[in-house]
């Protein structure tokens, strides 16, 4: 299985509302309102931390929920997020993501 190294599009607008993301692709207009779950996966989206290590180290350790069932969810919220513009997913990490920081 190769690793999935996940970021943020920079054609999206994204506000946090209360403790739920809200989210805009500036391409088609989609709207996603994503749960704390998803949120947390989203802030962490920096293209330099593999989306495994994300779920490790973040949704496992900050919500009730077994390993093999988050990793799963988190690849089926990627790829759909991916699929409208919103994340984008690489095999490799992004050459310097981890020093330009995130932006949400």
């Amino acid at each position: 299985m190769s690793e999935k190294y996940i970021s943020r599009s920079p054609a999206i607008a994204a506000r946090l509302l209360g403790d739920e993301m809200m989210i805009m692709s500036a391409t088609d207009s989609t709207l996603f309102s994503l749960n704390p779950v998803a949120s947390c996966i989203w802030q962490a989206a920096d293209g330099s931390t593999p989306l495994s290590e994300i779920v490790k180290s973040r949704v496992c350790a900050e919500f009730d929920v077994d390993p093999e069932t988050a990793f799963r969810d988190a690849e089926e919220f990627v790829d759909r997020l991916a699929q409208h513009g919103i994340l984008k997913v690489s095999n490799e990490p992004e050459p310097n993501a981890a020093a330009q920081g995130g932006t949400a």
